[in-house]
């Protein structure tokens, strides 16, 4: 649904086009985005006020729709639009919250097999995780001010009972089968050209060179700053708390 977008929950997104402050390019296959606004989202739910749906939009920036939220307080702020969710429908964040969709509330307060969408991993931070579309962890168990949920890729997690989480599952569920089409609409999107390694020379990429149509041989695949990309780890252990995974996700 169109609808014009408040000017004190918009502002024009920059692009960068891949460059850093230097000018030097350190994110490839980036540049010539059409311009965009960056719509404002209620990540951290503060408000206990009741809510109104005002419109379901859609986000330009996002894989899931947005809900244009009207409070009875006069303001208006957007938040991701769960499957379910309808205009006219009123919602609030509240730790006595019914358990219905677009509610938020803590945690503890959530059922065990409920669907829950931007969950907070520390409490007040505001949400950081499942927040794509189609998108949504189940509360498994608790364990006294631990609450153990299993997130999409099916990694269980242990989070604060005091984390809050929205009801519901993200809509647009099918964004993952949409296909671009064009080559133009993903130059809209940003997305310059991609060249194989393989069609590339030996100067430019450490999979170039060799006769004729030539693979990358018996070396490992690597990047076009000659690092390895497949069987190597990137998870930074002292930046990530590991030790807050209860069961490692599956291998696809």
């Amino acid at each position: 649904m169109k609808s014009v977008i408040p000017k004190t929950l918009k502002k024009i997104n920059q692009k960068s086009s891949g460059r850093n402050y230097t000018g030097k390019i350190t994110v490839r296959h980036q540049g010539g985005r059409q311009k965009r606004y960056l719509r404002h989202i209620d990540w951290k739910r503060s408000s206990i006020i009741p809510a109104k749906v005002v419109s379901i939009e859609y986000d330009p920036n996002r894989t899931s729709e947005i809900a244009l939220l009207a409070y009875q307080s006069g303001l208006k702020d957007y938040i991701l639009a769960p499957q379910g969710l309808k205009v006219g429908d009123v919602i609030v964040s509240s730790e006595t919250a019914e358990i219905k969709v677009g509610n938020c509330l803590p945690l503890k307060n959530i059922p065990i097999g409920v669907q829950v969408h931007n969950l907070e991993i520390m409490p007040g931070k505001g949400a950081q995780m499942v927040r794509s579309a189609g998108n949504f962890a189940l509360v498994q168990s608790k364990e006294g001010d631990k609450v153990l949920v299993k997130l999409p890729s099916g990694e269980i997690r242990s989070f604060n009972s005091a984390s809050k989480a929205t009801v519901g599952a993200l809509g647009q569920e099918h964004h993952k089968e949409e296909q671009i089409g064009s080559a133009g609409r993903a130059r809209h999107m940003g997305r310059r050209p991609t060249v194989r390694g393989v069609a590339q020379d030996p100067r430019s990429h450490p999979h170039g060179g060799g006769e004729g149509r030539s693979g990358i041989g018996l070396k490992s695949p690597k990047s076009v700053y000659g690092k390895r990309v497949m069987g190597v780890r990137t998870r930074n252990k002292k930046k990530h708390s590991n030790h807050l995974i209860i069961k490692r996700r599956g291998k696809k």
